[in-house]
C-alpha cells in the first residue's frame, strides 16, 4: 500500500504554514480558502518548494528532512503533478508528451505509449500537438503522461477548473476510474466541493495553512463540526450562537431559539443550517406570530420541537430548476437566511419555515 506522511512548516508571507497529515493508497481532498496554503501543500511534496523545517517521506523513501539534510529534487521523488494548465509540450505530439518522462527501451516506449492512448481515449490523436486539442483531451494527455512514468504519489491542483462545465461531471467520472486503475497516494485541491465529494475518499480543511480537520468525505459533508468546513462544504446559513438548555440553542444573528439533536459542544461558537434543510409548513393561524405568541401553550411546544417560525421574505432567485429565498425571521427580523426550494412553478412564497433538530450543524471555531 502506498503511504505518504508529511509534516512540515514553511513561513509565508501573511502566516506560517504549520501542516501535518498522514495518508494510505486513498484519494484526499484539500479544501480552503483562497491563499491558504492548499497548492503550497502540494508542491512541498513535489519538491518545488523547501519547507523551513519537518519531514515528508512517501513509500519508506524519505523526500525531505530539514534535520537530515535531504531534500530531493523533484525528478527523484516519484511524485507526479498535474497543474492547473496542463503544462504539456507545446512542440511535442500526444505520444511524445507521453513519453516524455518514461523509462526503458524504444520498443517498451512504444507499448506503453499505445497502452496509455487506448486506456485514455486518444487512439487516433498521437500525432496532433496540444493547441489542436480540446480542454479534456488536454487533461487525458496530461494525466497519462503523469502516469506513464510510474509515481508512487499523485498530485492534481484544480484539475477541472480550466474545462467548461458540461465536461467537468464526464471527466470526473473518467478520473475516478483512472484514480481506483492508479491505487498510489493521491491529492486532489480543489475549490468544488462536488468536485471532492464525488473523487475523494477523505478530505482535510486547511485554514491559514494548517490541517484543521480531516475526516471521511461523506461523513465530513454530514458533521463539519467546525465553522470552516462547514462554510467550505455549502452551508449558507452560519450564526454565532450560545446553549440556552440541554438541547436548546440560540442563533444570535437570526433572533431565533432552536432545538437541536446530540450533544452542544462546551466550546459551541456558531450553528449552521444547510439551504436545503429548511421546509416549508403550512403558517395557518399563527402567521406572522413567533414561536410562544400563539396563545396556545401546545402549539408553542410542536413549533419549539419543529423548530417552526414565521418568515418574512425579503428576495427571490429563480433558477430553471429550484429557487432560492432570502428570508428573515418575522418575530425577530436580525439577520437574513437562505432556503433552497425545488417547486419552481409556484407563484407564492413561504411564510413560515421549519428545520429538523437533526439538521441542525452544531460548531466550533
Amino acid at each position: 500500500m502506498s503511504r505518504l506522511e508529511v509534516q512540515f512548516s514553511k513561513k509565508l508571507k501573511s502566516f506560517t504554514m504549520d501542516m501535518e497529515f498522514s495518508m494510505d493508497g486513498e484519494c484526499l481532498g484539500i479544501l480552503g480558502a483562497s491563499g491558504s496554503g492548499k497548492s503550497m501543500t502540494l508542491k512541498a511534496i513535489a519538491g518545488i518548494v523547501t519547507p523551513d523545517s519537518g519531514r515528508i517521506q512517501a513509500n519508506g523513501r524519505v523526500l525531505f528532512d530539514k534535520a537530515e539534510k535531504k531534500d530531493l529534487p523533484p525528478r527523484k521523488r516519484k511524485v507526479g503533478y498535474l497543474f492547473q494548465n496542463y503544462a504539456l509540450f507545446p512542440n511535442m505530439t500526444v505520444a511524445e508528451n507521453i513519453g516524455a518522462g518514461m523509462r526503458g527501451s524504444k520498443a517498451e516506449k512504444k507499448r506503453k505509449i499505445a497502452e496509455m492512448t487506448e486506456r485514455f481515449h486518444l487512439s487516433g490523436l498521437e500525432n496532433q500537438y496540444p493547441y489542436r486539442l480540446s480542454g479534456g483531451q488536454q487533461q487525458r494527455t496530461a494525466l497519462a503522461r503523469i502516469l506513464a512514468s510510474e509515481p508512487d504519489v499523485l498530485l492534481l491542483d484544480e484539475p477541472f477548473s480550466a474545462l467548461d462545465s458540461y465536461l467537468k461531471e464526464e471527466l470526473q467520472l473518467e478520473l475516478r476510474e483512472h484514480l481506483k486503475q492508479f491505487g498510489g497516494s493521491t491529492i486532489i485541491v480543489s475549490h468544488d466541493r462536488d468536485e471532492i465529494y464525488r473523487l475523494c475518499d477523505r478530505t482535510m480543511i486547511v485554514e491559514e495553512g494548517c490541517n484543521r480537520i480531516c475526516k471521511d468525505t461523506k461523513e465530513l459533508f454530514l458533521c463539519p463540526e467546525k465553522t470552516a468546513a462547514a462554510r467550505l462544504t455549502g452551508c449558507k446559513n452560519i450564526s454565532k450562537a450560545v446553549k440556552t438548555g440541554e438541547n436548546r440553542v440560540r442563533a444570535l444573528e437570526w433572533g431565533v431559539e432552536l432545538t437541536v439533536a446530540g450533544r452542544i459542544p462546551e466550546n459551541l461558537s456558531t450553528v449552521g443550517i444547510r439551504a436545503h434543510d429548511f421546509l416549508e409548513v403550512p403558517s395557518q393561524d399563527t402567521a406572522g406570530k413567533g414561536a410562544g405568541e400563539s396563545g396556545n401553550s401546545e402549539t408553542d411546544r410542536v413549533q419549539k420541537e419543529c423548530n417552526c417560525f414565521p418568515v418574512v421574505v425579503e428576495e427571490e432567485i429563480k433558477s430553471p430548476f429550484e429557487r432560492t429565498v432570502l428570508f428573515r425571521n418575522a418575530a425577530n427580523p436580525a439577520g437574513s437566511m437562505w432556503m433552497k426550494m425545488d417547486d419552481v412553478s409556484r407563484n407564492f412564497l413561504p411564510r413560515m419555515v421549519e428545520v429538523e433538530p437533526e439538521k441542525i450543524l452544531l460548531l466550533t471555531d
